[in-house]
């Protein structure tokens, strides 16, 4: 079992920055890939961005590419999501999954995520 919990989320302008943080416990989340998804009011949930086990292979929605960065420190089991240059469609809440694997995916299905955490809300004001 991996338990995830999301920190971090809030209320921001346009333009801003926020950083968001996912806190893994549990049997080795060293061995997981790790995704975030955001549901916002009304529609389906998407992929922002997810990162392979170790790090090396990351993938990110085309919406936020070049805002926003995945990042994970396995010795201290957290993943973080810099998100620069907040747009109003950004707003959200943010969930952190993890999903078991130890090869080069970065799998941007949430249907292969075995975890999930209980989300973060990202408010982005005009």
């Amino acid at each position: 079992q991996v338990q995830l919990v999301e920190s971090g989320g809030g209320l921001v302008q346009a333009g801003g920055s926020l950083r968001l943080s996912c806190a893994a416990s549990g049997r080795t989340p060293g061995n997981y890939a790790m995704g975030w998804f955001r549901r916002a009011p009304g529609k389906e949930r998407e992929v922002v961005a997810s990162i392979n086990w170790n790090g090396v292979n990351r993938r990110y929605a085309d919406s936020v590419k070049g805002r926003f960065t995945i990042s994970r420190l396995n010795t201290v089991k957290t993943i973080d999501l810099q998100m620069n240059s907040l747009k109003p469609e950004d707003t959200a809440i943010y969930y952190c999954a993890a999903a078991q694997s130890t090869t080069w995916a970065a799998p941007v299905n949430p249907a292969s995520y075995d975890y999930w955490g209980q989300g973060t809300q990202v408010t982005v004001s005009s």
